[in-house]
């Protein structure tokens, strides 16, 4: 019988500890349970989390297959990997930049470093990124600006602590189960509360001491009318902000009068003064994909971290936590090569450079300059035509990203290679396809929202014709550059060990974080600098010469990776929807997580209908009845139609629409636009219209209407 072996659930970024076991006979997990020795969640694990582990419904990927005219037909290895790398050297030959790679959060920190290595070192494209960047990269630049470096100052050891749980634009009890479980514990206490801002009732707004439902988009202006509420009535920790903090009082001088700014946001001041006493008590603030998937989304957080530094909400017990979507979204973006260096170095920095380059034995002129546009301007490359090549990397583009559509059209231009587990929208328009290992066949580390860096481990084989990520890597990028990796298979604890060398002294150092200790410990928070060592809460390093921090600011001690050595606040400029409502698509499109299913639900995608569900305000649902088939409509953007079932429902504010973030057609409605300062894409707001399921389609490729104009005249 086969043995059970620690591993990581790889759903979320939770990071459960679990026991898995394989099969007896044949290849698959057999049965998954909550590993109660493990220091993250100590036994909890979330039923969605085993279920995909145990039994996922996704089609697997079992051999290698390219295009032969319209059908993908099977082929072996050799011939997969050499039309690859053939592609691949005439592409690199013409222009470094031609070749796009797209990685992926779901990842090891192996394959992950190994990918960004081949794409940064052995390519040289500055055409390189991963899914992390649709979910996470506002938070990301945030606090960069913030702090000086990325992820959350607190730990799940501040859960239990705080006092005020302020949720912001997420979903928890959907999207982190186990860790909203601490939460709703914590808030449970006496003197315990839950605050919850979102525009949906969702299903943790329904759980809230107080449910505050600003209009859709408006975070950024219903932060800074807190804010502002809080400057003019004195409730500054001054202390805080004059010892250890920059750029205040231009923050100040920058701040709107608080009634006008929470009008914009549809919220009455009585609200904003309830919010601004949220931060009276010791508060962490929690936010997600409702804040960061905005074209404001950047700014919107920095106004969160603004709100924590500016109430002396820094410390155990508080502080501002963003909560990541995928797996390995923190691994990837501290060791992919993807926005900075392994080990959060400056990507610009030439003495970074050159230690990166020497590492991995390349020229330091084959480095690109800078980190490239982002998943959606790498789009919009292939759509000027400077991109001829591209590789996904477990990630699911055709139905991931904005405008989905577009990204089809765009990706059928060029030659795609798709490297997954299961069978997507993204690998039916690929020239070749290369079948990875999944959950339960891979080896390596993961690095959770915590900082938390713990083992993923093998409890079954694959049939012969599937490989692990690393090892299709490694092959791909020995042909490109015979140097660059060992043969495969790779062991990935030497990659690991390459990963621990490059992040030694940096801001997130793993050098002491070894395979070994691991083993012994099963989970270790970087910055980890010695194998002694790990991480608690960033930047805090604890109180003055009496020890006590409770004494206030001039008693604790501080240190930033910041040049002043001190935190910095931003001050920001709302800059309104990208795509408004209009009288031409007069109804707003939101959209946000389902409890069934996780990413573009490409593993498990539970649905009773061939069918997205369109949630709407029976308000709202009621002044379109003569556009309804029994409960069948058409939404319409100024991008796609997709036919839907209508549900009403009064969770959803009137004049707007809820539908499933997983679900294939819905990017095909949302707008590409972007932050400016991330490049996450703006997910959660775009303009539509209802229209009835007989009639022909109303938009044209290029999105505008066949008849009339945008403003309806």
């Amino acid at each position: 019988m086969s043995h059970w072996k620690p591993t990581t659930c790889m759903r979320c970024a939770v990071g459960c500890g679990q026991h898995q076991r394989g099969v007896d006979q044949g290849y698959g997990v057999d049965k998954v349970r909550g590993d109660y020795d493990h220091p993250a969640t100590e036994g909890l694990s979330c039923e969605r989390g085993i279920r995909e582990t145990e039994n996922p419904d996704g089609e697997w990927l079992t051999e290698p297959l390219i295009r032969r005219g319209d059908t993908l037909r099977p082929t072996s290895w050799e011939q997969a990997l050499g039309v690859v790398a053939a592609e691949f050297i005439q592409a690199i030959a013409a222009d470094p930049d031609s070749v796009a790679v797209l990685g992926s959060g779901q990842q090891t920190n192996e394959a992950a470093y190994a990918l960004g290595k081949l794409a940064r070192g052995g390519i040289g494209t500055r055409h390189f990124d991963a899914n992390t960047t649709l979910c996470m990269a506002s938070a990301v630049r945030a606090y960069y600006d913030a702090f000086g470096s990325d992820a959350p100052p607190p730990t799940y050891d501040d859960i239990p602590e705080a006092e005020t749980h302020v949720v912001w634009g997420a979903n928890p009890a959907v999207a982190h189960p186990v860790l909203y479980r601490w939460i709703l514990d914590s808030a449970a206490d006496p003197d315990g509360r839950l605050v919850v801002v979102d525009p949906v009732e969702s299903e943790t707004a329904a759980d809230a001491d107080r449910y505050v439902a600003p209009d859709p988009g408006t975070d950024l202006e219903l932060a800074r009318a807190v804010l502002a509420r809080l400057v003019g009535t004195d409730r500054i920790d001054r202390g805080f902000v004059d010892a250890y903090t920059e750029g205040y009082d231009e923050l100040v001088d920058s701040l709107p009068d608080a009634e006008r700014t929470a009008e914009t946001a549809g919220v009455p001041m009585e609200t904003v003064d309830a919010l601004a006493d949220a931060f009276a008590a010791p508060t962490l603030l929690y936010w997600g994909m409702g804040v960061n998937q905005s074209a404001n989304g950047t700014d919107a957080a920095r106004m969160l971290v603004n709100l924590c530094l500016a109430t002396g909400n820094l410390g155990p017990g508080t502080g501002p936590f963003s909560l990541t979507g995928q797996a390995n979204s923190m691994g990837a973006r501290v060791v992919s090569s993807k926005e900075t260096w392994p080990g959060q170095r400056p990507f610009a920095d030439q003495d970074h450079r050159a230690a990166v380059a020497s590492a991995w034995g390349v020229p330091l002129s084959r480095l690109p300059d800078d980190a490239g546009p982002g998943p959606v301007g790498i789009v919009d490359q292939i759509n000027r035509g400077n991109v001829d090549v591209c590789w996904t990397v477990a990630t699911n583009p055709v139905a991931g990203m904005p405008d989905a559509t577009n990204v089809e059209r765009s990706l059928d231009d060029v030659f795609l290679v798709a490297q997954d587990a299961f069978r997507s929208e993204t690998v039916e328009h690929a020239d070749v396809v290369l079948p990875a290992a999944t959950w339960g066949e891979s080896e390596g580390t993961t690095t959770n929202m915590e900082r938390r860096v713990s083992r993923v481990t093998a409890v079954s084989d694959t049939v012969d014709s599937v490989r692990q990520d690393i090892d299709i890597i490694a092959a791909l990028g020995n042909r490109i550059d015979e140097n660059l990796f060992d043969e495969p298979p790779i062991g990935p604890e030497a990659v690991f060990d390459e990963i621990r060398a490059l992040t030694e002294g940096t801001v997130a150092d793993c050098s002491g974080i070894t395979y070994d200790r691991l083993e012994r410990e099963l989970a270790v928070r970087w910055p980890a600098p010695d194998e002694e060592t790990q991480g608690g809460y960033r930047y805090y390093e604890g109180g003055g010469e009496n020890g006590d921090a409770d004494d206030g600011a001039e008693s604790e001690s501080w240190s930033f990776p910041t040049d002043s050595g001190r935190a910095r606040f931003s001050a920001a400029t709302y800059r309104g929807l990208p795509e408004p409502t209009d009288a031409t698509y007069p109804l707003l499109l939101t959209t946000g997580r389902r409890a069934g299913a996780y990413n573009t639900g490409v593993r498990t995608r539970e649905t009773t209908s061939e069918f997205p569900t369109a949630r709407i305000h029976p308000e709202t649902a009621g002044q379109y009845i003569d556009l309804l088939d029994r409960g069948r409509t058409v939404v319409e953007s100024r991008r796609a139609r997709i036919t839907v079932d209508l549900a009403p429902d009064d969770s959803v504010p009137t004049g707007a629409i809820w539908m499933d973030v997983h679900n294939p057609a819905v990017n095909d409605l949302t707008v590409p636009a972007v932050d400016p300062d991330s490049n996450e894409p703006n997910y959660k707001q775009c303009a539509v219209r209802l229209a009835s399921p007989d009639a022909g389609p109303t938009v044209t490729q290029n999105g505008l209407p066949r008849t009339g104009t945008l403003d309806g005249d």
